[in-house]
C-alpha cells in the first residue's frame, strides 16, 4: 500500500473519532484535542510525505500551536469564523494552556507510532 495513501486514510479515520470524540458523552474533552494533533500529523505527512525526521514533529506541532495561540485574538473576522461549526472545529474556541500539552503528547504519539509501525508497512 502507498504511504500517502496510509496517511489520507489514517487522518480520515482521526477525523471521524475526533468527532465521535465530542459526540459521545463520557469521553473527556483532552481525547479531541489529542485527536486533532494526531489528523495535524497525518495530514503534514501525507502533504510532506519526504520530509526529514525533525520536521515531521516541528511543522505539525507549531500549526498546533499557532491555531491555539490564535484563539486569544477578537479580531472580527476570527470570532465570525470560530462561530461557524467547521470553523470552530478547526480554530477552536478559547485558549487553554493544557491544550498545548494535549497536542504535544498527540503528536509524540502519532510519531511513535508512525516511526514504529507504519514506516515498518511502507518500507
Amino acid at each position: 500500500m502507498k504511504p500517502r495513501f496510509i496517511y489520507f486514510i489514517l487522518a480520515l479515520l482521526t477525523i471521524v473519532l475526533g468527532i465521535a470524540s465530542r459526540k459521545i458523552v463520557g469521553i473527556p474533552l483532552f481525547v479531541g484535542d489529542i485527536l486533532y494533533a494526531l489528523l495535524v500529523y497525518f495530514g503534514f505527512r501525507w502533504l510532506l510525505l519526504k520530509s526529514k525526521r525533525p520536521w515531521q514533529i516541528v511543522l505539525p506541532l507549531l500549526f498546533c500551536f499557532a491555531i491555539e495561540i490564535q484563539q486569544l485574538s477578537t479580531a472580527a473576522a476570527l470570532v465570525a469564523i470560530r462561530e461557524t461549526t467547521l470553523g470552530h472545529y478547526v480554530l477552536g474556541q478559547g485558549f487553554l494552556w493544557s491544550d498545548l500539552l494535549c497536542y504535544t503528547i498527540g503528536i509524540g504519539l502519532a510519531y511513535a507510532v508512525d516511526q514504529f509501525y507504519f514506516q515498518r508497512i511502507v518500507s
